[in-house]
């Protein structure tokens, strides 16, 4: 159940969104997830500083019921970094990944 909320201060055109959608959903393998259980949020356009100025950057929030191995989260951060670098032109070093393990996890009224 991996949810990636990525937020950017560059626009996302509809074609990007599915584009990263796409991709995203065959990168989640690199932990052991499938696309058929990952949920997306796009927010862009948003007034994001990092290194004090504005020039493109993205954050990603990656939530993840159960845990990674280290490698696995290592791979996942490359991929995830190289794929919104590619698609949306932001360099890598302007890139975070965040990643949050949750113990429990509901859905459909009740908890896995």
């Amino acid at each position: 159940m991996p949810f990636i909320h990525t937020k950017t201060n560059v626009s996302i055109s509809k074609e990007q969104e599915e584009t990263l959608k796409a991709q995203f959903g065959k990168a989640i393998a690199l932990i052991g997830k499938s696309e058929a259980w990952l949920m997306l949020d796009f927010e862009d356009s948003c007034k994001l500083w990092f290194k004090g100025d504005s020039s493109p950057a993205a954050i990603m929030e990656v939530s993840l019921y159960g845990k990674a191995s280290p490698s696995a989260y290592d791979a996942l951060t490359a991929k995830l970094t190289e794929i919104l670098s590619s698609v949306l032109s932001v360099a890598p070093n302007r890139i975070y990944v965040k990643y949050s393990e949750i113990e429990y996890w509901g859905m459909g009224g009740s908890n896995f």
